[in-house]
């Protein structure tokens, strides 16, 4: 007997859910090591699945610009959030390209365009804006329920853009970059003398600890997280004051104050006060961070907190590490492997690479 296609589908479902057939994984999907949103030549958007050997795995379409994606700890399952302030994520099945379902913001609220997920996946948390009241939030969807939503929390701070989950924990570290904004009037930063930006950690939807940079550099924006498998957090910052900064990126350990890593005035000057995207090596040695607006990328020693390398690459911005070896793209289609000792390997795709790669 042959199954008409509705029937094959229940079918399948049904020897699913008996535990019958393997659950997809990321597998199924290509095994790719990374995502990353683009816009294809035509003008189209699509979220990307790239492999080890950076040639694209799969294509998927979005329906309007990206900007970064959360990919699910177990199934072969990402979501696509939206460019600030988008108000809309779409949670992709990257076997079958089956879009499952579509994240609205609250009324009076937008995301940032990050989110994570909890150790087992069963729940989605976003940084999104109360514009009204001028507050970070953060968001909570169950993602065994459609993608529900079922709680919201402070972000501790004002417009949180990244948001990290510390290995091995439930707890959340968020990056609030300070700045208020209000879709009225687009992206414009209304209230940079008064901006405090802050690292929040948040555990059980309470923040537990709030790490704040210098008075001196509190409008240097922390925008972008990396975390270390020993739970260091690394962030990149965007400069919003006049004149030269000293510095764009930091780092931080729970319990201990932050610490700015340092680079020649030069150096600092020619990432044009903007950090895209940072990344910390496998074995938490490195961190890498990415400008597009100076168009270099940075190699700083954790230990030292000095740089030690540069590389010039237009337009870069995602950056993600992969064992001995970072991955950066860039708006001109570039796709860079970059290995500590040896040859660099780069392909130029097709698309216009959006501003971050996540590591699946």
């Amino acid at each position: 007997m042959v199954l008409p296609k509705t029937g094959r589908r229940q079918f399948l479902s049904g020897l699913l859910a008996a535990g019958l057939m393997p659950r997809p994984t990321w597998a199924d999907a290509g095994s790719p090591a990374f995502l990353s949103a683009a816009a294809r030549p035509d003008g189209n958007f699509v979220l990307c699945g790239i492999g080890e050997d950076l040639q694209i795995r799969f294509e998927l379409p979005l329906p309007a610009r990206g900007h970064a994606a959360a990919a699910h700890p177990t199934h072969p399952e990402a979501v696509a959030f939206a460019r600030r302030p988008g108000t809309f994520a779409i949670v992709i099945d990257c076997v079958s390209g089956v879009q499952k379902a579509v994240l609205e913001s609250p009324e009076g609220r937008h995301f940032y365009g990050h989110g994570a997920f909890s150790s087992d996946g069963s729940l989605l948390f976003t940084t999104e804006n109360d514009f009204e009241a001028g507050e970070g939030r953060i968001g909570v969807w169950d993602t065994q329920h459609g993608y529900a939503r079922v709680d919201e929390w402070s972000s501790g701070g004002i417009g949180p853009h990244d948001i990290k989950r510390l290995p091995g924990t439930e707890t959340l570290v968020v990056a609030n970059g300070g700045i208020d904004t209000h879709p009225d009037t687009g992206r414009t930063k209304l209230n940079i003398p008064t901006m405090a930006p802050n690292l929040t950690y948040i555990d059980q939807g309470a923040p537990v600890e709030t790490a704040m940079l210098p008075r001196k550099m509190h409008k240097n924006s922390i925008r972008h997280l990396a975390i270390s498998s020993e739970g260091h957090v690394a962030f990149g910052m965007q400069w919003q004051g006049d004149g030269p900064v000293e510095t764009l990126v930091g780092t931080h350990q729970r319990g201990a104050p932050i610490v700015l890593m340092q680079a020649p005035k030069e150096q600092v000057r020619r990432m044009n006060g903007y950090i895209g995207s940072i990344a910390i090596s496998s074995d938490s040695s490195t961190v890498v961070v990415t400008s597009p607006r100076g168009g270099w990328v940075q190699f700083y020693h954790l230990e030292t907190t000095s740089l030690a390398d540069t590389l010039a690459l237009e337009d870069v911005c995602g950056v993600a590490a992969l064992g001995p070896s970072f991955t950066v793209t860039s708006g001109t289609g570039v796709v860079r492997r970059i290995l500590p000792s040896g040859p660099n390997n780069m392909t130029r795709a097709g698309l216009l690479w959006d501003n971050h790669l996540i590591t699946v």
